[in-house]
């Protein structure tokens, strides 16, 4: 326990009894060294069984620790929260909602540096600690500066510290949009240095749009920031206060062994500042700047579109241009380490963007640029002509064609992991000849492409962990003998395969077994991961059993008519089930009741346009579990009591609910006081929701994506503005004229620096005038148009009319 160098973790128990005998016998140093190696350990010791055995004493001691060592302050403030719980019987606490002396271990959780959605979270069960966090969180969110400078003129700015020590490996603040780079920067500040530097450092920092030259400089040169050579993993996700370029000059600083970070849904990280990161920290091993995808798509038919160039542009005013050609005469060897690259989403980035990227061509071996639109099949192909050592690519949705798989032929060999869903640009010729190519590939997406009997015959490999041919032509004729060949297969997903049952003519028939019999083949296998559809059907509980035995996600659609036997048999069938999502089956209230009763570990459940006779009775079922509700048109006959009954029984961070009739604008408030911490709310047909406006949803603080369409004709002008402003974290917001209340709604004045992604506006009819006014009075049954859509990249903010509803 004494050694630093040790990798041998102490059992939880021993030191517990360790701590014991040194405090019955008074040996202090025994005493003093339990607590420190459990401050260095607590993010491993957390997830020990016994961990609410350690004692009182022994916990605060260890919280008090300096050397106190976890990924986040959520992690220390979950486990405290748990270990009250469980310390604390209800007779002690006569009032929950209380703080009592055992919660005198929450006034040393920084309280400012909480995830959003958690702090939001803990007020279903503490609200008046929950209630003090958000408050915090939302004050710090409307003037940090002024809270800082306060902070340093009152010497008090541990509070505001990342919690870092010599023993940190993660750091993890994603989800924390009152995060400014001046946190991130006293938190690597030493102690010793006067008030003025630091005041100095928060009003730099603090401003989106810094200019910190001179201050870096003088960091640098002096040496006045701490290092923390074991952090290996630092996570900004969600945190679109951050200014990246001085973010990027912070990890340089303080994080010399850094090898991954995290950087989700922040439109601040610009693609230069990607440019910026390879220059100044090579050393890093794998980025993920990944965004919410478009919302407008191939199949959608465009009315006009037009953008423009965001006005204010946070860039870091450094010189961090890579210049390609220069690179490519003389290669640097400081870009071998950037292996791992995630770009998903990125529809600002384009093929002289993608061509810069290829500087890393010693090292990369992974790719991601899914739904990165703006990214031709000849840009794809001149970097895969590069970047030859790229084993792993997700290209799904992209314009990835036959030039490109041209380009792969002299590197199929390696290819491990390949997603081309919704790639349209590949013919039938091109993808018969890339499936005899690939026979080394582990995970292969297939979805939505050109694939035929006669291509996927050409494929022999065995090596396939994950399978997806959803909604293609493919026939069981060539499929079972892909299963069969590949007995590690844990995931194959088949939905939208209209012509499984069919014969093919064309296809050569394997080892004289006509279809192969596709559920014998399916049950020699393990599968962890099933998405089933036409060619399922009929299906008995005994030839699911051996195989579905492991499942943890199951979706069943159309084609398949699961019997309520076996809808009713899931939990013994699949008892680890995770989540189950049902399309146009049949269930009934014993179905549904059962799932939520017996599947101890569902955390998802989707029931779209099921048919059959449930009742209010399936709430009454606890799902302690349940973390993701979708009830799409199977409970019209929902009201405000069923949903109070349900905000009791479960914890729900995703709640979609579509034509719920019954509802009413009282049951905002429910939503809102039950599942404080939604981070999802789609409610469409759904009543009189909001025929008062929205106020209750949007106390909803860590919402993400709203979608409010025929919910009553209450919404105000400024929802938009409004929502900006009140829910720090959202990313889409979908609305429908029919609700507005007031003629239409406000185009937003400032999205900006925000985490906003997309705005969709649907309208029942065209109208001449302004794109955002409300039909005319008196009009028959709603018929959707077209849909306004406002997206916005971290350059430029588009707007797009679509001839349907989004």
């Amino acid at each position: 326990m004494c050694s630093q160098t040790s990798a041998t973790i102490v059992p939880l128990d021993f030191i517990i009894e360790v701590w014991y005998f040194a405090q019955e016998h008074g040996v202090t140093f025994v005493q003093d060294i339990c607590p420190e190696y459990l401050a260095q350990n607590l993010a491993h010791v957390i997830s020990r069984r016994s961990f609410n055995k350690i004692p009182y004493g022994l916990l605060c001691s260890t919280i008090e620790c300096p050397h106190l060592t976890v990924d986040s302050e959520k992690q220390l403030c979950e486990a405290i929260l748990y270990w009250v719980s469980e310390n604390t019987k209800p007779c002690e606490r006569p009032n929950p909602n209380s703080v009592d002396d055992h919660l005198f271990l929450l006034s040393k959780v920084k309280i400012c540096l909480l995830p959003l959605e958690f702090a939001t979270g803990t007020k279903r069960h503490w609200f008046d600690f929950g209630s003090n966090t958000v408050c915090t969180i939302l004050n710090l969110l409307k003037d940090s500066l002024k809270t800082l400078m306060d902070a340093i003129a009152d010497g008090n700015m541990e509070g505001y510290c990342i919690r870092i020590t010599e023993y940190s490996k993660n750091i993890v603040l994603s989800g924390c949009p009152q995060i400014t780079t001046a946190f991130l920067y006293i938190s690597v500040l030493p102690t010793y240095l006067d008030v003025s530097f630091k005041r100095r450092i928060v009003s730099s920092y603090t401003q989106v749009d810094h200019q910190s030259l001179i201050l870096y400089d003088e960091l640098e040169k002096s040496a006045k920031t701490l290092l923390f050579r074991n952090v290996h993993m630092v996570d900004l996700s969600k945190c679109p206060n951050v200014h990246f370029g001085a973010a990027i000059d912070w990890l340089k600083l303080a994080f010399p062994e850094l090898r991954i970070l995290k950087a989700l849904y922040c439109l601040s990280f610009q693609f230069d500042d990607l440019l910026y990161l390879l220059l100044r920290c090579p050393w890093i091993d794998e980025i993920d700047m990944a965004i919410d995808k478009s919302t407008i798509t191939p199949r959608q038919s465009v009315v006009s579109s037009s953008s423009e160039v965001l006005g204010k542009l946070k860039r870091n005013s450094r010189k961090y241009y890579i210049s390609c050609p220069s690179y490519d005469r003389q290669p640097n060897l400081v870009f071998l380490n950037i292996s791992r690259l995630t770009l998903e989403g990125r529809d600002d980035i384009d093929d002289v963007d993608l061509l810069k990227i290829s500087v890393l061509k010693n090292s990369l071996c992974y790719i991601n640029i899914r739904n990165c639109t703006l990214l031709t099949d000849d840009g794809i192909s001149n970097f895969l002509l590069k970047c030859t050592k790229i084993h792993s690519m997700i290209v799904s949705y992209t314009s990835f064609g036959n030039r490109s798989i041209q380009t792969l032929h002299d590197m199929t060999f390696n290819i491990q992991e390949l997603h081309l869903g919704g790639c349209k640009g590949i013919d039938a010729a091109a993808m018969s000849q890339l499936m005899g190519m690939i026979n080394n590939t582990t995970f292969l997406c297939l979805r939505e492409t050109s694939l035929t009997d006669d291509a996927l015959c050409k494929f022999f490999g065995s090596s396939l962990e994950y399978l997806d041919v959803s909604e293609t032509v493919v026939s069981m004729s060539s499929l079972a003998p892909v299963i069969r060949r590949n007995c590690n297969l844990n995931c194959l997903k088949t939905a939208g395969c209209r012509s499984l049952l069919f014969e093919r003519d064309k296809v050569e028939h394997i080892s004289g077994n006509k279809y192969g019999d596709f559920l014998q083949e399916i049950g020699s296998t393990c599968l962890e991961d099933v998405e089933m559809g036409w060619g399922f059907c009929p299906i008995q509980i005994e030839d699911l059993i051996p195989s579905f035995s492991k499942v943890r996600n199951m979706a069943v659609g159309l084609g398949t008519t699961l019997a309520e036997n076996v809808l009713h048999s899931l939990p013994v069938i699949c008892p680890f089930l995770e989540s189950l999502t049902l399309r146009f089956q049949v269930i009934s209230d014993r179905v549904v009741r059962n799932l939520l009763e017996s599947s101890v570990n569902l955390q998802v459940l989707c029931l779209h346009y099921c048919l059959g006779s449930l009742t209010s009775f399936i709430f009454q079922a606890k799902a302690p579990a349940l973390r993701i509700l979708c009830l799409q048109w199977v409970t019209p006959w929902i009201t405000n009591d069923d949903l109070t009954i349900l905000t009791k029984n479960c914890n729900l961070v995703e709640l979609s609910l579509s034509g719920c009739k019954l509802l009413d604008s009282s049951c905002q408030e429910i939503i809102a006081s039950g599942w404080p911490n939604l981070v999802l709310l789609h409610l469409e047909d759904c009543g009189q929701v909001t025929l008062g406006g929205v106020s209750s949803i949007l106390n909803c603080k860590a919402l993400e994506d709203v979608l409010l369409r025929h919910t009553g004709r209450g919404i105000r002008r400024s929802i938009v503005d409004d929502a900006i402003r009140e829910l720090p974290l959202l990313r889409k917001l979908a609305l429908d004229l029919c609700d507005a209340c007031e003629e239409g709604y406000d185009s937003p004045s400032n999205a900006e620096g925000k985490m906003m992604r997309s705005l969709r506006m649907s309208r029942c009819k065209t109208l001449r005038g302004s794109c955002l006014e409300l039909p005319s009075e008196g009009s028959s049954k709603p018929v959707h148009k077209d849909t306004v859509v406002l997206e916005w990249s971290s350059t430029r903010m588009t707007t797009t009319i679509v001839k349907e509803r989004v």
